[in-house]
Order: structure tokens, then C-alpha cells, then sequence
């Protein structure tokens, strides 16, 4: 599960990583009390589980309380890449002088955890790991002797971080870890870890992911944290229709059944993006065994809604569920939505790029080649439709399948 901003910090501060004071408020009125409560110029952050908050205008200095007040205004009922902002943290605010980054996962691939670490923090991670992989350091991590203080002081160096600042991100690295150990996470992030002018260092920014898995373990976390997500999100919408979706960052849009099978369609829209201006996939998407008429509208339906989206990956492999009826599902699920039984605003326009296989695979084929949805462009092979995807997405082709 992933937490917002406000939640990562509550975690923090029980464990002793350095957070700023804030509040958190559902109404542009409420700061006024946080603002003056602080007593000093405050930023006002919008509470979305997704990056690029400051880019859509969700990330706004204020002066005094009345400025709080209206930018908290200016941000409660802005989308943010398909999230609609309900609440605000309303923190103080602070005079940067250093960035660090600093982060501990779980390496799936490598079964142990990774710490990644960079004395040049703030600037999107992925970013810098692309254009100047040398700045960013990454130790493994042994899972059972932990980040004790020399481990910490490993990584430290290996990135480079001043030795001024040395001591201080060291313990701050053993704080985070008990984060990661003690909550059960797979994902500790702090960006920016901010040094100020006064060399104080703190967390202006944190992403915690908990592990669903240990729920059981952690029953009260996650009752405090599980309506985190709202109804009129795209996320809470999938929710609701009882989809497993998670909103990304791209615009291809991906409906597959099975996580394993929509984990590798990620990846490979992803490679093949790379060809046409870095496009990315805008969803994960797992419709499971059943690839119904219904079932296929309503995720057609939370896709095509996200404004991000220009083109969708559909991408099924039948097993129990063979290949003519996800066909029938896909041929239906269009005469849903063009009859406006979706949600998602009028008539499809959005081009469907579909690869079938497995189970009765050729009928599959058939119906959809007789269908001849203009939309719909059939594809045979998993490679070949993330490549097509991926070009309708970028621009590339004309938008027609």
C-alpha cells in the first residue's frame, strides 16, 4: 500500500527521521489555523499518491494565513495526473541549502534490499539515473545484519555525501531502516533530504509503500491508512468496480490478465517507448481470470477516463478463460461505452491495440477481424503490440487503427 506524503512523515517522526511541523486539512479555511499555529511562511502540498505535484500547480509557497488560505484554495479539487486532491498538508516552510537523496527497497530480482543514495537530490531520480548513473550510488543490503552504523557509513560515501553532512544523513539511513524493518515496507524514499543553511537536515519530502502481505501484522497502520484513496479517483473508481489498478505516469494504457503477464506488458511498452520519445505505460491493470463484456468495459472505461491516455494495450493470454470470449468481451465492452454504460464521458476515440493468445486463439482472432472495430487494430505478437501501442501513444501514427 502506498502512502501519501502526511502519512510517510507521521511515520518518519515515530522513528526518529527529522520532518518539518504540518497539518494536514480537507478545506482552504482550515490552514489558516495550521498557518498560524506554525507562525512562519508554510507551503501548502497537495496529497496525491503520485509524482509531478509541483509541475501541476500542487506545490505553493504562502506568506501569512490569508495566502495559505488561498492556496490551499488555489489546490483542494485539482487533478493531478487522474487524482483529485481532497486534502492538504500544510507545512513549514524551509531555506534549502543542500539536496540529498536517499532511499532503501526491496530488490525483488536480487531477493535483498537495496539502498540507493546521491548527494544531488530534488531532481527526479529516474532522471538522473539515466543521464548520470555515476551520481547515484547503490549498495546492497544483507537482510539480516540490517543498516547498522557502519553500513550506513558505506553508503554515505559511496554517494558521495559531504563530510559536514556525513554523520548526520548516516543516522538518519539508520532511522529509515528501522522504517523499512519495523513497518514491514518495500519502499523507504526520502527526496529531497534538505540541508539547511543553519546545517540542520531534514525530510521536505517522503514515499513509504507497505507491504499488503503483512497486514495481519500490522492491522491498526493499516486501518489508519487505507481510505487514502478517493471515490472520485480513478484509482478509487477501480476500486469500487473491484479492478486492480494503479495509476502511472505514461500514456499507454494496459489491461491484462494476470499480474505476471501485466508486469511484463509494463516492461516491454516501456522498452518499445523507448523508440518513440520515451513513452511510458499509464496504468497496471489486471482484469484476473474473467475477461467479461462488463469487466472489460470497466477498464476500458477507468482507462480511456484518464486524460493521459492515448492509446491501450490490451493484452490477454486464455486459459480458463479462452481467447473468443475475451474477443466477445472486447467487441461488447465497446458497444457499452459507445452507448454511454461506462462513466467514462461518450464515445470511445482512444485506438485499442489487442494481442491474443492461448486458448482458442484463432476464433479470438476472427471475431475481432470481423467486428472490424475502427478502433481496434489485432496484433499477433506481444513485442509487435507494445511496439504499435507505443507509436499511436507518441504521436507517430495518425491516431487511426
Amino acid at each position: 500500500m502506498d502512502l501519501m506524503e502526511y502519512q510517510a512523515k507521521e511515520l518518519f517522526a515515530q522513528h526518529g527521521v527529522p520532518v518539518l511541523p504540518g497539518e494536514t486539512v480537507d478545506t482552504a479555511e482550515a490552514a489558516r489555523g495550521v498557518a498560524e499555529r506554525i507562525g512562519k511562511p508554510v507551503v501548502v502540498k497537495a496529497q496525491v499518491k503520485t509524482g509531478g505535484r509541483g509541475k501541476a500547480g500542487g506545490v505553493k509557497l504562502a506568506g501569512t494565513p490569508d495566502e495559505a488560505v488561498a492556496r490551499a484554495g488555489d489546490i483542494l479539487g485539482l487533478d493531478i495526473k487522474g487524482h483529485l486532491v481532497r486534502k492538504v498538508l500544510v507545512t513549514e516552510a524551509s531555506d534549502i541549502d543542500v539536496e540529498y537523496y536517499v532511499a532503501f527497497l526491496l530488490d525483488r530480482a536480487h531477493r535483498r534490499y537495496l539502498a540507493m543514495a546521491s548527494a544531488e537530490g530534488g531532481m527526479e531520480i529516474e532522471q538522473l539515473a539515466v543521464e548520470r548513473p555515476e551520481a547515484l550510488a547503490r549498495i546492497p543490503i544483507d537482510p539480516i545484519g540490517g543498516c547498522d552504523q557502519g553500513t550506513a557509513r558505506e553508503i554515505v560515501a559511496a554517494a558521495r555525501i559531504p563530510a559536514d553532512a556525513a554523520d548526520d544523513v548516516a543516522q538518519i539511513l539508520q532511522s529509515m531502516w528501522k522504517v523499512l524493518v519495523e513497518e514491514e515496507a518495500t519502499l523507504v524514499e526520502i527526496n529531497p533530504l534538505c540541508r539547511t543553511p543553519d546545517g540542520r537536515l531534514v525530510a521536505l519530502d517522503g514515499k513509504v509503500t507497505l507491504d499488503g502481505n503483512a497486514e495481519f501484522r500490522h492491522p491498526e497502520v493499516f486501518a489508519a491508512y487505507a481510505d487514502v484513496v478517493s471515490d472520485d479517483d480513478l484509482e478509487g473508481r477501480a476500486r469500487k468496480k473491484g479492478l486492480n489498478y494503479v495509476k502511472l505516469d505514461g500514456s499507454v494504457g494496459i489491461i491484462g490478465n494476470g499480474a505476471g503477464l501485466v508486469m511484463s506488458t509494463l516492461d516491454v511498452v516501456a522498452y518499445a517507448g523507448e523508440q518513440h520519445g520515451g513513452v511510458k505505460p499509464a496504468n497496471f491493470l489486471d482484469i484476473g481470470g474473467g475477461a467479461s463484456a462488463q469487466v472489460m468495459a470497466d477498464g476500458l472505461a477507468i482507462i480511456l477516463s484518464d486524460p493521459d491516455v492515448r492509446s491501450v494495450f490490451v493484452n490477454v493470454f486464455g486459459g480458463i478463460t479462452s481467447c473468443d470470449a475475451v474477443a466477445n468481451g472486447i467487441v461488447q465492452a465497446l458497444a457499452i461505452l459507445e452507448q454511454g454504460g461506462d462513466g467514462a464521458g461518450g464515445t470511445p476515440r482512444i485506438p485499442l491495440v489487442v494481442r491474443l493468445d492461448g486458448n482458442n486463439v484463432e476464433e479470438g482472432r476472427r471475431i475481432l477481424h470481423e467486428a472490424a472495430h475502427p478502433l481496434v487494430l489485432v496484433v499477433d505478437t506481444m513485442d509487435g503490440a507494445a511496439a504499435k501501442a507505443a507509436e499511436l501513444a507518441s504521436g507517430a501514427a495518425d491516431g487511426q487503427a
